[in-house]
C-alpha cells in the first residue's frame, strides 16, 4: 500500500516550462549561444546549477556557473511575477486535496531552486499540503540520479516500496526508477519530447488519479 506520494513541481503542479524556457532562450541570446531543442529537452528536470555547470563546459564560457544562475534565476521571476495567466494545472488541487484528506503523506521532490520553489507556494498556497519539501539544489547530481527521491522517502518516513513518485520528465521518471519507487509519468502538452516509457503508468490528466487509486498501487 502507498502511503507517501512525492510530486515533482514544474510541469506537474504547475506548468512555469515556459517561463524557464523563456528566460534560458534570453540568456542563451545575451550569451550568443546557440542551444538546439534536442540540446534543450535533455535539461528538463535537471537543476539550473546542474545545467549551467554543462553549458560552460560545452560552450566554454568564461562567466562562472552560479553568475549564470542568478542571471537566468532574475529572467525568470521578471516573468513570473507579471504572468496573470500562471496556475496550478487542471485537476491538481482537487487530487492535492483528495490525498491529503485521505492522511496520505506529501512531499515535493523538485529540481527547482528553494527561492523558485517558495515564490510558486507563496502564490498559490501550497505551503500547508506538503510535510516536506526537497530541492535539487541541495544535491550534487541532479535526476536522472535518485538522490532526491531517496532523500524525499527517507524525510517522510517511509520505505522506497511504499512511495509513488509524479514526474513529466524522462529524467525525471529515471530517477524514480533508479530510486525503486513506482511512478506515475504525466504525459504534459507542455513538456513534449519526453520520454516517459520507463514509467510504471502514464497518465494525460490528473481526474485519471485519486487517493483511493493511489493508495491501491504496487509498490
Amino acid at each position: 500500500m502507498i502511503r507517501t506520494v512525492i510530486f515533482d513541481m514544474d510541469g506537474v503542479i504547475i506548468d512555469t516550462e515556459p517561463i524557464h524556457h523563456a528566460a534560458f532562450l534570453k540568456l542563451f541570446a545575451e550569451l550568443g549561444i546557440d542551444v538546439s531543442a534536442a540540446e534543450y529537452a535533455g535539461f528538463l528536470g535537471s537543476s539550473t546549477r546542474n545545467v549551467m555547470q554543462r553549458l560552460v563546459a560545452s560552450y566554454s564560457l568564461p562567466q562562472a556557473p552560479e553568475t549564470l544562475l542568478q542571471r537566468k534565476r532574475t529572467l525568470f521571476n521578471q516573468q513570473f511575477d507579471t504572468d496573470p495567466s500562471l496556475d496550478l494545472l487542471p485537476g491538481v488541487r482537487p487530487l492535492l486535496d483528495d490525498i491529503r484528506q485521505a492522511g496520505l503523506g506529501l512531499v515535493l521532490a523538485s529540481s527547482a531552486s528553494k527561492a523558485t520553489i517558495k515564490r510558486v507556494f507563496d502564490r498559490f498556497g501550497l505551503a500547508p499540503y506538503f510535510a516536506h519539501v526537497v530541492s535539487g539544489e541541495e544535491f550534487e547530481h541532479s535526476k536522472p540520479d535518485p538522490a532526491i527521491f531517496l532523500h524525499a522517502a527517507e524525510l517522510a518516513g517511509t520505505p522506497v516500496a511504499e512511495c509513488v513518485v509524479i514526474e513529466d520528465s524522462a529524467n525525471g521518471v529515471a530517477a524514480a526508477k533508479a530510486a525503486g519507487i513506482y511512478c506515475i509519468g504525466y504525459a504534459s502538452p507542455h513538456s513534449e519530447g519526453q520520454d516517459l516509457r520507463l514509467a510504471d503508468q502514464v497518465i494525460s490528466d490528473f481526474s485519471e488519479l485519486s487517493a483511493v487509486i493511489i493508495a491501491g498501487l504496487p509498490g
